[in-house]
């Protein structure tokens, strides 16, 4: 069916029109539905409204006012501000569908535009976004955290599907743990392999990624499809030696990444011999290298 003969199509405005508003915005597009207003306040997305949306940069309440479905694309600290203006002002609220991004928050956000007239829907796209023209392709397959009341269930789900991605229902009270599992994954990976590079490089190894590149990728494959079973390392084989050298050795070159490889290193040994895969006494002497106590 081609776009045009869809029906329900929607008039769609943008609220920050950066590197998510824009990816997100030219997906629905491409669904069918009408990107009729953005408004963003850096350069930026000024830019990415007329380049990547097709429309000039408005006025909050004229995008309100113009479109039937508004993102509210902005950084999570901005979003209570966005909305409590978007009700003091006087913004048309009425029978709008009003859908932030934001992974860790979710409906109660929105409940001063709900009060409103507002239709509130979470919608957070779980993918990195880096603001090049690749976004919209990385929207293809990904799933995401869908929160919304249970009438406004379908169409949260449909709109998800019509930007080629899979809904994944999480509960409202769940939305901050869901939000710290999927950061502290991808987030701190990126961090920490950033760290690793560096210490490569400090030791006269030119380039880090090709050495990493193989290594990270086998990893990942391993643990997502065995779990905490496809852990390999010093750790899991309970090489207490081995473990006091790295730690030895990196409060000399990095103090600051030593510490947080013997948090990560006590959180591996907790899990491993949770999972069986470490014997207590090998627990016993990682305890010993890393200098506390794994139980606590």
């Amino acid at each position: 069916m081609d776009a045009g003969d869809r029906p329900a199509r929607l008039t769609v405005g943008v609220l920050g029109p950066g590197k998510v508003g824009s990816a997100l915005g030219a997906a629905l597009a491409q669904a069918g539905h009408r990107v009729v207003a953005a408004s963003g306040v850096s350069d930026r997305s000024q830019r990415w409204a007329a380049d990547r949306l097709s429309v000039c940069p408005s006025r909050p309440d004229e995008v309100v006012g113009a479109a039937q479905l508004i993102l509210l694309t902005v950084p999570d600290d901005t979003l209570p501000d966005l909305v409590n203006g978007l009700v003091t002002t006087g913004a048309d609220l009425q029978g709008k569908m009003l859908v932030h991004t934001s992974g860790a928050y979710g409906l109660s956000v929105l409940d001063p535009a709900a009060q409103a007239g507002a239709l509130p829907l979470a919608l957070h796209p779980v993918m990195t976004f880096t603001g090049r023209d690749d976004d919209l392709n990385k929207l293809t397959g990904i799933s995401y955290g869908v929160t919304a009341p249970e009438m406004l269930r379908p169409v949260a789900e449909a709109l998800v599907i019509e930007m080629g991605g899979e809904p994944v229902w999480i509960a409202d009270a769940d939305r901050a743990l869901y939000h710290a599992a999927l950061a502290g994954a991808a987030n701190h990976m990126v961090t920490l392999i950033a760290e690793s590079s560096d210490l490569l490089r400090r030791i006269g190894v030119e380039h880090p990624g090709r050495m990493l590149g193989p290594l990270l990728g086998a990893a990942l494959d391993n643990v997502l499809r065995l779990g905490i079973a496809g852990l390999t390392g010093p750790v899991v084989r309970g090489d207490a030696g081995t473990v006091r050298k790295h730690v030895d050795a990196l409060i000399l070159a990095a103090p600051e990444a030593a510490d947080a490889y013997i948090a990560l290193a006590r959180l591996t040994a907790d899990r491993a011999l949770a999972a069986g895969l470490l014997k207590p006494e090998e627990a016993e002497r990682l305890l010993d290298a890393l200098g506390g106590n794994i139980w606590t």
